[in-house]
């Protein structure tokens, strides 16, 4: 038998799933001597999200510090970089996109490194393949010298005899090895990739554990659906990028097992206006209201599958980074405004950390947006503010969202 959720309903269970139906304290900056308190928030975020994505962009916050902040309040992102970017139990890999994820899901990617190894040295022509003593040059260079930034690799590989490449041969190299599952990060600074060999930062436990393909497909559509709570195939694939064809054999197995129970969901209709089929996963919770409210990163789960921000919240969403900027509509780095269970708008942000300003650049409300919008977007513009220990906001005014004062 099929269930039936309304749209609301769906609603609910996808953000009490991503740990943002309810309020958390945003309004005082983290403790600034409270490591233990950041670990416990991190971990708590990590076993909900199975992942954070990573993004270069810092005009207001790197990606993978804002969703521990939407679902956990102000914290301290120095202890956060402690436990995330130094080689401790997280790692990094090609999970989403780039991805920050726990050490115990590395071994479910192997599938993925492979497919990569296959695809980037099977023909003649291809970089990898016509480079092999580039990368086997990086490969022991790594090796006696251990965790390296790539511009210490390079200065070594220029130096060797028949040497002297490009700087842009070894980070590809790197990049490569990295793809592959040989290379890892141990840790960032100042946000530059440390690049090590993968035994010499993953324990031999991790390395050696084999999970065949299925499996871990199975696995991850597992999780990417107890991460989204109900949700269609395609937004179960999308989770980890997982092919199309196995995670439906996956959803099959797993509705088999009870694991994922089939949905319909009100208005979630093809273009042809056919119901989609949806899967609710067994542990997924439908609490009687949604009463959080977040800026959401470009790259959050909530909203990182367009589609299905769209069909869940009716939201279109574009980010403008790439778009030239005459062209721009809401802003070079406009980050949705969850409230309730609504997604109310959008503010682009720039943290002016030189002048201690946060500069919030234009403000938008979507139709239909509660008559509160404006305050309870303050609110989070406040707390974000404070978190970034900015001295004051300034709004330029442009956009149809009203801030208070403004």
């Amino acid at each position: 038998m099929t269930d039936s959720l309304s749209l609301a309903q769906a609603r609910r269970i996808a953000l009490e799933a991503q740990q943002l139906a309810k309020p958390v304290t945003l309004t005082q900056p983290a403790p600034r001597a409270r490591p233990a308190a950041t670990t416990r928030k991190l971990n708590t975020t990590l076993s909900k999200l199975h992942l954070l994505q990573i993004d270069s962009v810092n005009v207001f916050e790197r990606s993978h510090y804002l969703p521990i902040l939407a679902r956990q309040g102000a914290y301290d992102r120095a202890a956060a970089d402690q436990l995330l970017l130094t080689g401790g139990p997280y790692v990094e890999y090609w999970a989403h996109e780039a991805a920050i994820i726990p050490q115990q899901s590395w071994p479910l990617f192997r599938w993925r490194m492979n497919e990569r190894h296959q695809k980037d040295t099977s023909e003649a022509g291809k970089w990898a393949a016509d480079h092999q003593h580039v990368i086997e040059r990086v490969r022991q260079d790594l090796a006696s010298r251990g965790p390296s930034l790539v511009r210490e690799i390079e200065g070594d590989v220029k130096r060797a005899p028949g040497g002297w490449w490009e700087w842009s041969d070894v980070k590809r190299a790197v990049e490569f090895l990295f793809g592959w599952g040989e290379v890892t990060a141990a840790g960032r600074q100042r946000f530059e990739r440390r690049y090590a060999l993968t035994e010499q930062v993953l324990p031999a436990e991790i390395i050696d554990r084999h999970v065949a393909r299925p499996d871990a497909i199975r696995q991850l559509a597992e999780l990417g659906a107890r991460a989204h709570g109900v949700g269609t195939a395609h937004d179960i694939a999308d989770y980890f990028r997982l092919p199309l064809a196995e995670t439906k054999t996956a959803i099959n197995e797993l509705q088999d097992e009870g694991i994922l129970q089939p949905v319909t969901v009100e208005r979630w209709v093809d273009t042809a206006g056919r119901q989609l089929p949806a899967w609710r996963h067994r542990d997924a919770t439908l609490p009687r209201a949604a009463t959080g409210a977040a800026l959401l990163s470009p790259f959050d789960p909530v909203v990182w599958f367009r589609p299905r921000a769209e069909r869940l919240f009716n939201f279109h969403y574009r980010i403008e980074i790439y778009t030239p900027e005459p062209k721009r509509v809401f802003g070079y780095y406009s980050l949705p405004v969850l409230v309730g269970d609504q997604l109310v708008g959008r503010v682009d942000l720039k943290n002016d950390r030189k002048a201690g300003v946060l500069r919030v650049q234009s403000a938008w409300q979507e139709p239909g947006a509660p008559a509160d919008t404006g305050e309870r977007v303050y609110a989070l513009l406040e707390a974000a503010a404070a978190w970034q220990d900015n001295e004051r906001i300034e709004v330029t005014g442009k956009g149809n969202l009203r801030l208070p004062g403004h």
